[in-house]
This record gives structure tokens, C-alpha cells and sequence, in this order.
């Protein structure tokens, strides 16, 4: 099992699907990545040697922000925002949408399962 930048990769699939187990790898990064080592597209994990997967770990390193480090930046921005007092970090602080979505209804997901209403009638049964 290939391990690179601290994720395991699944051996059995081609090695432009497995790098997009990587957090901060899309599909063009994968491209990209595989077309700078020189892989050819249906090369699978499995069939890669340990040069080619030194190749793919440098050149991660290199050139992307990925795992970790995505994780914490990302993570910083949103406390920046949150720390500003700007309208999108109020709604950051406050677990609401932050792009204007709208909440009268939906928006379940940022707000959580719906609570019940005090006083709201339930059916009767005959």
C-alpha cells in the first residue's frame, strides 16, 4: 500500500483516482501530477515502483498544500473571518449558511435537525 502525504492509497486503482484520496487532490491536480512524473492514465498503484511513487511525493511536496496544512489554513481563514466580526463570520459563529443561501426552509445541513415548536398542534387521532 503506497502512503503519500501521510494518506493510505488504495493499490487497485489507477493511480489518478487513488491521488484524489489526497485532501486538497481534484481530478486536475491528479492529472497534472501524473502527467509531470509521466505516468500514463491507466497505470494502477499497484504496478507502481518506488521511484515513481518518490516522484508523485515530491511532487506533492513541491507544488500543492495538501492534508494538514490545507486542513489549517482553511481553518485559520474561517477563525480570521469569525474574529473580524464580518457578516460571514457571524454566520460562521452562528452554524448558518454563509453565501446566502436561503433559511426559512432547508439549510438542515449548517443548521441541524429541526426542533419542534412550542405549542404547535399535533393530529388528532379518531
Amino acid at each position: 500500500m503506497a502512503r503519500i502525504a501521510g494518506v493510505n492509497i488504495p493499490t487497485q486503482k489507477r493511480v489518478v483516482i487513488a491521488l484524489q484520496y489526497i485532501h486538497g487532490i481534484g481530478p486536475k491536480f491528479a492529472h497534472d501530477i501524473c502527467e509531470r512524473v509521466g505516468l500514463p492514465a491507466e497505470r494502477r498503484v499497484s504496478e507502481l515502483t518506488d521511484a515513481e511513487v518518490l516522484q508523485i511525493r515530491e511532487a506533492i511536496d513541491r507544488d500543492y498544500m495538501v492534508e494538514g496544512d490545507l486542513r489549517r489554513e482553511v481553518a485559520m481563514n474561517i477563525k480570521r473571518l469569525m474574529d473580524l466580526g464580518c457578516y460571514r463570520g457571524l454566520r460562521h459563529r452562528r452554524g448558518l449558511p454563509v453565501h446566502g443561501q436561503r433559511t426559512h426552509t432547508n439549510a438542515r445541513t449548517r443548521k441541524g435537525p429541526a426542533k419542534a415548536i412550542a405549542g404547535k398542534k399535533q393530529a388528532t387521532k379518531k
